[in-house]
């Protein structure tokens, strides 16, 4: 199944790092947290990814150009310009990246992708959360129910979007609310086609109109994810997550 990864934004509350580079290219364990999203899906075959693009566009780009090259070691013999890799990166996906504007939201960023996309339904994840979610149990929960949209649920800190969850029907959908019940937005959803058509374009949020107008029509359920999941939001969020890592804990890791 294709995933669109959501990788335009400013990361404005990472700026120790995104003046220079975009949000989704911030490293842990020396990979862009881009890298480590794509391993997730990657981990449960699937391969086939589409990147939407916006805040220094070129930079992400670049990376996957000369992806082999940037993770390989390497001969080069300056005499004939031969180059002889002395160990190939594993990964054998097919990455798309697709600029959606710089000042594009995310709803409008998924509106443009539709194009890639087409007619069936598809993954869409943000380029700046890990989980050790099972992407097959995800997909075959999204399967049985027969609705329009699934996001998985969390159970992180504050400061993120809201879902109260009725016998896994999400009952409303609420963008960073002050109290509640203590499930919230976690990405990695799976979305029918049909989606596309709550999206009026650029200036859409798709956290607000699109998925709350979902959850009107009773069309978004809930995958409850009570597992690992961390977004790198903050200096302070990287830094742990590079802890994490570095220490052997990254339970996303695969």
């Amino acid at each position: 199944m294709k995933a669109i990864l959501l990788a335009g934004g400013f990361g404005t509350r990472l700026s120790e790092y995104t003046e220079a580079i975009p949000k989704p290219m911030v490293t842990v364990g020396g990979r862009p947290i881009l890298w480590h999203i794509m391993r997730t899906y990657a981990h449960f075959g699937h391969k086939d990814f589409y990147v939407a693009l916006g805040y220094k566009a070129e930079l992400i780009k670049e990376y996957f150009l000369h992806y082999r090259s940037l993770n390989a070691d390497f001969t080069v013999d300056l005499a004939t310009g031969a180059v002889s890799p002395h160990q190939i990166d594993d990964a054998d996906w097919r990455v798309t990246l697709v600029h959606t504007g710089l000042e594009s939201m995310t709803g409008g960023r998924v509106k443009r992708m539709q194009s890639f996309i087409g007619n069936e339904p598809f993954m869409l994840t943000y380029g700046d959360g890990v989980a050790d979610i099972d992407i097959n149990a995800l997909l075959k929960f999204h399967r049985s129910h027969g609705k329009m949209v699934t996001v998985t649920a969390v159970h992180p800190g504050a400061r993120f979007g809201e879902l109260l969850i009725e016998n896994e029907k999400v009952a409303s959908f609420q963008e960073k609310p002050q109290m509640g019940q203590g499930w919230i937005n976690g990405g990695y959803f799976v979305i029918q086609p049909e989606f596309f058509d709550l999206i009026t374009d650029d200036t859409t949020i798709l956290e607000r109109q699109p998925l709350e107008q979902a959850a009107r029509m009773g069309e978004l359920m809930a995958y409850r994810h009570d597992g690992f999941w961390h977004c790198m939001d903050t200096k302070r969020d990287r830094d742990e997550l590079e802890e994490l890592w570095q220490s052997g804990d990254a339970v996303w890791r695969v």
